[in-house]
């Protein structure tokens, strides 16, 4: 016990020895990092991370040239075959010259095939006006409209097939455009096994300077030859829609997503399927996940025993207005309450993307250093939940 006076340097100094005894804790590496900032050279983001039947890790992102959203963004990918302490060189997905190549999803299936989704647009359009775009059109086949495509790898990530347009079965007509990086899920147990859920959300037009969106998920009961759509998610009416989502399983056969609030929120939004996604409640408010709007990423514990088996992990940037203060809470009541659990990163953290390991560990794929780099992190789960 503490007997001296206690003083705000005496809680400083405490919290920072804490913090670099985390970090002492874990077990860092950069996998990508950008170039030099002139144009000529790649910046990257927008992470993916998964983990193969046979162990592999994939890490997954958009290169773009600069940083900006649409700077002829290919997909591209390192794999690592020793739980991420090395990284093998970059291979490229898929490139559609001055096209930008936006948002990967990912999910490993059941039979060891791996999906990736990924959106195309049209050089110099978007889904919002910018300096760089015009606001893409609702319809399909024409010059400003948005696609999707499905690629997949049946060789652990070290090939992929050629990509199909997948548009008409993932986007509704009168949707501009459709996004949620990340990761999908394929469904484990109850009525629905082997479903495959791929978070989705629809942008739909209001105005030449206006838009609205709308979750829901892409379904597929054939390992992913055919997709539709759910019902879009309701939104109390007094609240801003959800954008950039994630799904997880839950241990009672649920399915829980939490999605990106838009576009003054300051917390995560919260629905739950009880019919394998078809139909969702409406949004919640986890005002217990505190963040700034920012992509995000949940997971359930599978691999360790007893009472921590089937706890949910969120990674999120655990601050009021900046994406920094990396943060990884704990839900042990499958998603109703969250706790935090450890801070990964004091510094720079947006988008990020959570994955179970073979061992039990978990792996987090993370932007950090202002955007400059694409890191992973890896730590054990008896330490995220502080049994260690």
């Amino acid at each position: 016990m503490f007997r001296g006076k206690l003083t705000v340097s005496t809680v400083l100094v405490a919290m920072t020895t804490s913090l670099l005894a985390a970090e002492e804790r874990l077990s860092k590496t950069v996998v990508f990092e950008q170039g030099d900032v002139r144009e000529s050279e790649f910046g990257y983001r927008i992470p993916a991370l998964s983990v193969t039947n046979a162990g592999t890790l994939l890490a997954i992102c958009e290169r773009r040239v600069g940083l900006h959203d649409h700077g002829q963004n290919d997909i591209v990918l390192r794999r690592s075959l020793d739980g991420g302490q090395s990284w093998q060189a970059t291979q490229v997905i898929a490139d559609e010259g001055s096209d930008s190549l936006n948002d990967p999803c990912v999910v490993v299936l059941e039979m060891g095939r791996i999906l990736l989704r990924y959106t195309r647009f049209p050089k110099g359009v978007h889904a919002r006006v910018s300096k760089h775009t015009v606001m893409a059109e609702p319809g399909f086949g024409g010059p400003k409209h948005v696609r999707l495509y499905l690629t997949h790898s049946d060789d652990d990530g070290e090939t992929w097939s050629t990509p199909r347009d997948v548009t008409r079965m993932m986007r509704r007509e009168e949707a501009i455009a459709v996004g949620s990086p990340g990761v999908g899920v394929q469904l484990t147990s109850g009525p629905h096994r082997g479903r495959i859920l791929l978070p989705t959300y629809q942008v739909y037009r209001l105005s030449d300077v206006s838009r609205r969106k709308a979750n829901c998920v892409s379904i597929s009961d054939d390992g992913g030859e055919t997709w539709r759509l759910s019902a879009d998610v309701a939104e109390p009416d007094d609240q801003n829609y959800g954008d950039e989502a994630q799904l997880v399983e839950l241990a009672d056969g649920k399915v829980l997503m939490t999605a990106r609030d838009n576009p003054k929120g300051q917390s995560r939004k919260l629905t739950v399927s009880h019919d394998g996604g078809e139909t969702w409640s409406t949004h919640r408010i986890a005002t217990d996940l505190l963040t700034p709007p920012c992509m995000s990423s949940v997971i359930r514990l599978t691999r360790t025993k007893g009472e921590e088996q089937g706890l949910l992990l969120h990674s999120l940037p655990h601050t009021v207005d900046s994406r920094s203060n990396g943060t990884i809470m704990v839900s042990r009541d499958q998603g109703q309450t969250w706790k935090t659990g450890r801070v990964i990163e004091r510094n720079d953290f947006a988008y990020s993307c959570l994955a179970e390991l073979p061992d039990g560990d978990v792996g987090c794929l993370y932007e950090t250093d202002d955007y400059g780099q694409i890191a992973f992190v890896r730590m054990s789960s008896g330490w995220l939940l502080g049994n260690e």
